[in-house]
């Protein structure tokens, strides 16, 4: 009898560790999955917090860059060197040089040359008896002055006078190279060894030395006769 209350308080024990051990499977099988989706929100939450964090960045990076190409030169705001070449189809007269494509309105020219001897002014028309239809509404003006006449021509809508042609008598009045009316045809063949004379250039005949040094519109022409320069003209083909 004793020995069969020893079994049996042996297998009610036993059958108490079973039941234990099998309700601590169950609650860990339970929370298991729980754990998991927790923890599985935990990485989304983080993974949109640190995508996120990359798109604004990405973001910051694009306006950046845009704003640094909207910052361009502006057209005209880089200053470009002067024209040398018709710098070189210019006279000077008290350390001042004028040239060919210079603007000038009456009183600047008084304040270069002084007052002219005489000026003149006329406005291209349709009838006006010159035939130059494709001056109709420029206004060209003419200042005399003693061995020196200057031609200015402005387009309509009352825009600045621009020289286009100067001619020279006067050998106070010389080039920017110095050569001045009375110069021998050989001191000017050495000032400017481009230029080459027109006709035959014998010396005891007249004959024409051009200089034109681009384009065949803007020309310096020296007159010779008797192997000396008699006149300097200087001038713009007009269109």
């Amino acid at each position: 009898m004793m020995k069969l209350t020893k079994k049996s308080a042996s297998f009610i024990l036993l059958s108490v560790l079973l039941t234990m051990a099998l309700t601590g499977c169950q609650s860990t099988d339970a929370k298991s999955p729980a754990t998991g989706q927790n923890s599985a929100e935990q990485n989304t939450s983080n993974g949109q917090s640190k995508g996120e964090g990359t798109s604004d960045s990405t973001k910051s990076d694009s306006e950046s860059t845009e704003g640094e190409s909207s910052e361009v030169v502006k057209e005209g705001s880089v200053q470009k060197e002067g024209n040398v070449v018709l710098k070189e189809l210019a006279f000077v007269y008290n350390n001042q040089t004028i040239a060919i494509s210079d603007t000038v309105n009456e009183e600047q020219m008084e304040q270069k040359l002084g007052k002219p001897d005489k000026m003149k002014s006329h406005t291209y028309t349709a009838g006006d008896g010159t035939n130059m239809d494709n001056l109709i509404g420029f206004t060209e003006k003419v200042y005399t002055y003693p061995g020196l006449e200057i031609k200015t021509i402005s387009v309509p809508e009352g825009k600045q006078d621009s020289i286009f042609n100067i001619k020279i008598t006067d050998p106070k009045y010389t080039t920017v190279r110095n050569i001045k009316a009375g110069d021998s045809l050989d001191t000017l063949k050495k000032a400017y060894p481009e230029g080459k004379l027109v006709g035959n250039g014998a010396p005891d005949e007249e004959d024409d030395f051009r200089y034109e040094p681009s384009n065949y519109v803007d020309v310096m022409s020296f007159h010779i006769k008797d192997a000396k320069v008699e006149s300097i003209q200087i001038f713009s083909l007009l269109d």
